[in-house]
């Protein structure tokens, strides 16, 4: 199951490289921006529950999808290229193993605990 799982998070990765692929974008922007949601981590500097809302909130693909739908009913390019960076983010951490986090630490998460417990 758990390589069935890993070979769908691979093809929404490549939806969303080929989604990429139809913007008029240069070709580096897409590896330049994939790693920019992780940027929401700060808000584990808050407290474990903001953290891991607002980590929740740019790694759920709804997310990506809304704004992915939204850019393209509204013509904005930049915000269809924003929903296909949250796509294939999430996309390339669920490949790794890293999902939606609890509020109770950061390393909880709906597919597991990842890294060494202490």
């Amino acid at each position: 199951m758990k390589n069935l799982l890993i070979l769908e998070e691979i093809a929404q990765f490549g939806l969303s490289v080929f989604l990429f692929s139809q913007l008029e974008f240069s070709w580096w922007i897409f590896p330049v921006c994939i790693l920019l949601p992780d940027v929401s981590m700060l808000g584990y500097l808050l407290d474990p529950k903001s953290g891991a809302r607002l980590y929740n909130f740019f790694h759920h693909k709804m997310t990506a999808v809304i704004v992915l739908i939204v850019g393209y009913i509204l013509h904005l390019p930049i915000m269809e290229l924003s929903g296909i960076i949250l796509l294939g983010h999430s996309s390339m951490d669920r490949i790794f193993g890293y999902g939606l986090k609890f509020s109770d630490d950061f390393r909880h998460t709906h597919l597991g605990w990842i890294g060494k417990k202490d």
